[in-house]
């Protein structure tokens, strides 16, 4: 079998279903500290795009190299061109220029106010922009019902048919 990728450890270690709960809860804190001090020094100065190995990532932030792949793990949706996260090793050049809007939205979907909340988004974005970014994301996800279709209404489907005789069979 072949060996592992780094995502794949990453994702092993951080995922173990078998690993105490208490460690996984520690494990876990830990990681949203480094990662909200990442994201704060990197919306600091939004235009700047950070590239470098993942090594060299890993020592700009001060963070081990495979906390650094869960970091890009966790932002490569976010990213104007996203890295080849699945293949990447140690050595491999990546690059952190992110959409700012996408990160925001992304941010939210993910449930994470201790990022979306930092106050390096009020240099980015006017608090309406915010609102709105915000409202978007949460109405990206209702899901609307159409009203129902009754058996004696006439099909959908434009047949002229009712539809108990047409698509409701």
């Amino acid at each position: 079998m072949a060996e592992k990728t780094i995502l794949e450890q990453w994702r092993a270690a951080a995922y173990d279903q078998s690993a105490d709960k208490g460690k996984l809860q520690q494990f876990w804190a830990s990681y949203f500290n480094i990662e909200k001090g990442i994201y704060e020094k990197l919306l600091a100065n939004p235009e700047e795009i950070v590239k470098g190995t993942v090594t060299e990532l890993a020592a700009k932030y001060e963070i081990e190299p495979m906390t650094m792949v869960g970091f890009l793990d966790g932002i490569n949706d976010s990213l104007v061109t996203p890295n080849p996260i699945e293949t990447m090793d140690f050595d491999t050049e990546v690059s952190l220029a992110y959409d700012k809007e996408k990160l925001y939205k992304n941010m939210v979907d993910a449930k994470a106010d201790w990022l979306y909340e930092l106050p390096a988004w009020d240099t980015i974005f006017t608090p309406e922009k915010k609102k709105e970014l915000y409202l978007e994301q949460k109405k990206s996800g209702t899901v609307v019902n159409t009203k129902k279709v009754g058996r004696n209404d006439p099909c959908p489907c434009g047949s002229g048919k009712k539809y108990k005789y047409c698509c409701g069979r």
